[in-house]
């Protein structure tokens, strides 16, 4: 079943269409990357998701019930946490958490009090005084502590530290436990690669790949290094080779791994690694030639 379905989103604002054709689905249970660069229209969907703008053209659905007609029935079934978590200043973190959770409809004190001692949340100063990592614990906890269907987090983990991003990642990881379903828009690479089950990049407001990170890898060369006892001499498919006596480093396409392999076992292989292609290896590939970056 397919907790989000888009098809053909378009959204225009004046003559600028900020999203073009937009198509993907999400199952139940899923954990969905979606990636690009700031101005890409990830936030732009994700808002069209939430029913706060009226897409131009297509359809959205969340639960099978349209985000734009629906978008009161939706949310009682959805949690949203936004990159950029704006409080009310007078109120404590604890009182907002409380807030948002009541308006979940759920009441869970236990959850809520372990989601503040792993996020080393102190609950009691007013949200006038806290960073902007604080700000995104608030919305993050009051996600965590809710019982929803779907969880939207965009760009969720903005102005936390590393020790606080490997607790989002525990959270994510019990959501996918207990069969929810996570859209996780970020250009944080490594935490999508490291938590998705399938992927989508955008870039211009059109979605150029989707899949999963395995299907993805076929899009870039697989590094090799590799010690024999023989000499190794250059052959075709590989790619920015590099020498150290009888040590060589070269990059391959997938294409033509199957014959380096076999070249290589003739010269008497003593060490060998083969490196898969990251996420981040992948994102390149789609901006490096479009003066695009995701900062």
């Amino acid at each position: 079943m397919n907790i989000v379905e888009i098809k053909d989103l378009t959204k225009k604002f004046g003559n600028f269409k900020a999203l073009s054709k937009v198509n993907l689905s999400i199952k139940e249970g899923e954990i969905y990357g979606f990636i690009g660069p700031n101005g890409a229209g990830k936030t732009t969907t994700i808002r069209v998701l939430l029913g706060i703008l009226q897409a131009t053209e297509g359809n959205a659905s969340i639960f099978g019930l349209d985000v734009w007609k629906d978008a009161v029935e939706i949310h009682k079934r959805i949690a949203y946490v936004p990159g950029d978590v704006n409080l009310w200043d007078n109120l404590t973190g604890g009182e907002v958490i409380d807030l948002f959770i009541k308006l979940q409809g759920t009441n869970n004190k236990t959850r809520k009090e372990e989601l503040m001692k792993k996020f080393n949340f102190d609950p009691t100063k007013k949200c006038g005084t806290y960073s902007k990592g604080n700000r995104q614990k608030v919305a993050l906890i009051a996600a965590f502590a809710s019982d929803a269907d779907l969880y939207i987090l965009d760009e969720p983990t903005s102005g936390l530290d590393p020790l606080m991003e490997q607790v989002f990642q525990e959270c994510v990881r019990e959501l996918k436990k207990q069969n929810k379903t996570v859209l996780l828009s970020s250009h944080i690479l490594k935490e999508v690669e490291q938590l998705c089950d399938k992927i989508s990049i955008i870039r211009n407001g059109k979605i150029i790949e989707t899949g999963t990170l395995k299907e993805l890898r076929h899009l870039t060369r697989m590094h090799i290094k590799v010690e024999t006892k023989k000499r190794f001499k250059e052959i075709n498919g590989i790619y920015d080779l590099k020498k150290d006596g009888n040590i060589v480093e070269f990059e391959v396409e997938n294409d033509s791994l199957d014959s380096v392999i076999k070249y290589l076992s003739s010269l008497e292989i003593v060490h060998f690694t083969c490196t898969p292609p990251s996420l981040e290896e992948l994102f390149m590939t789609h901006y490096k030639d479009t003066g695009e970056t995701n900062d």
